[in-house]
């Protein structure tokens, strides 16, 4: 309600309380226009701060360990379809008894069996062949086991990612009035810890193989010179293809061997001959003068049979040998013949290359006394 204006002739309470009223209206406007200014001037809140940055990724884990290695070469000179030596590489994991393949290319290989391996110079003995495909003499070859070596471990596994740093505080909110100051950014996380490595592959396994107890070592490929007329010493045994010798360490305990000719034999009455069976000089059985009557272009027969007992040098190495000769009299179709055996555990040696050898020594010189071979095979049968 407005207060009304002045008049004349208001007595003088009435112009007393026209002025009180007048000044309580204008402290009204003031306090209304001071309230209007104190809403214009509270200040504004402060910002949120930054978040902090993610941990660092752990590292890998290491790679496994690699497994056995066979795959390899061999500049050797060496003609399929017989054992032998050659050269390959060196600190492979070849050992006595595997199936190795030997290959010029895929015409022409050959697998044999594993007689020994030197890791450090790579010389490798190898038998007769119980598989062929080809022929030929090469001199430059791939070697492998007669079936693929186990690959490599497998890599180990990542480490695991380090967790994300936590997110800064906020900033406080300005004071009211004027307006707040910005809040400080947060500290960043800390780094994730590293992954643990992962663990190592396992080396791949050596391939298992069923292994033969009998193959092959030697095959007499002509007949050898006839002995006739003479009272000197001589070899029974001609050229042929495989090897008729064991390596220094090449004999394992148990290891068994047989041999045997077959031939043609003429002979005057009375006449004496004698065998030798040896490992090159050394003599391991020898039949002594045996008495042959009167045969003519008869057909012979020669069975060896040899076992390892004992291995090391002289006086400590043993093997036992057994020889039985026969021949078949055209004249009335008897069977004639003789065996011998011994044991030599005095001069045989197994840390030495051996190489066999089988003699015929006639007691009388005449052209009557004549004896050949037309076939002489070796087999390792233990």
């Amino acid at each position: 309600m407005s207060i009304p204006s002045r008049q004349i002739g208001w007595s003088t309470q009435d112009n007393l309380l026209w002025q009180i009223a007048k000044q309580m209206e204008q402290a009204s406007c003031q306090l209304c226009t001071l309230n209007d200014n104190i809403g214009t001037i509270t200040g504004t809140a402060g910002t949120s701060g930054t978040s902090g940055t993610s941990g660092t990724t752990g590292t890998s884990g290491t790679n496994g360990a690699p497994g056995d290695r066979y795959q390899t070469t061999s500049s050797s000179t060496f003609t399929l379809g017989t054992g032998g030596t050659i050269t390959i590489g060196t600190g492979l994991a070849y050992t006595t008894a595997q199936d190795v393949l030997i290959s010029y290319d895929i015409n022409n290989h050959q697998v044999s069996v594993v007689i020994s391996y030197n890791p450090a110079t790579g010389v490798l003995v190898f038998g007769a062949p119980s598989e062929v495909i080809g022929s030929g003499t090469y001199s430059s070859w791939g070697v492998n086991l007669n079936g693929a070596a186990g690959g490599n471990g497998t890599n180990g596994t990542s480490g695991t990612t380090g967790t994300s740093g936590s997110s800064g505080t906020s900033g406080s909110s300005g004071t009211r009035g004027t307006s707040g100051s910005s809040g400080s950014s947060g500290s960043s996380g800390s780094s994730g810890n590293s992954g643990s490595s992962g663990t190592s592959g396992t080396s791949g396994t050596t391939p298992v193989f069923p292994l033969p107890l009998v193959y092959g070592l030697f095959s007499q490929t002509g007949n050898s010179t006839p002995i006739t007329n003479t009272t000197v010493e001589s070899t029974l045994i001609n050229g042929g293809v495989g090897t008729l010798t064991v390596p220094a360490n090449g004999f394992a305990v148990g290891d068994a061997f047989r041999g045997d000719f077959g031939g043609v034999i003429s002979t005057g009455n009375n006449q004496t001959i004698r065998i030798r069976i040896k490992a090159g000089s050394i003599l391991l059985v020898d039949s002594g003068l045996q008495t042959i009557n009167n045969v003519s272009n008869n057909v012979w027969s020669l069975s060896i049979n040899f076992t390892i007992r004992q291995l090391g040098g002289a006086g400590v190495a043993s093997i036992c040998s057994l020889g039985t000769f026969n021949y078949a009299k055209t004249v009335n179709g008897t069977v004639e013949g003789f065996s011998f055996n011994a044991i030599n555990n005095t001069t045989f040696d197994t840390t030495v290359s051996n190489t066999l050898d089988v003699t015929v020594q006639w007691g009388a010189a005449t052209i009557n006394n004549t004896i050949y071979s037309d076939l002489f095979t070796l087999n390792k049968i233990y």
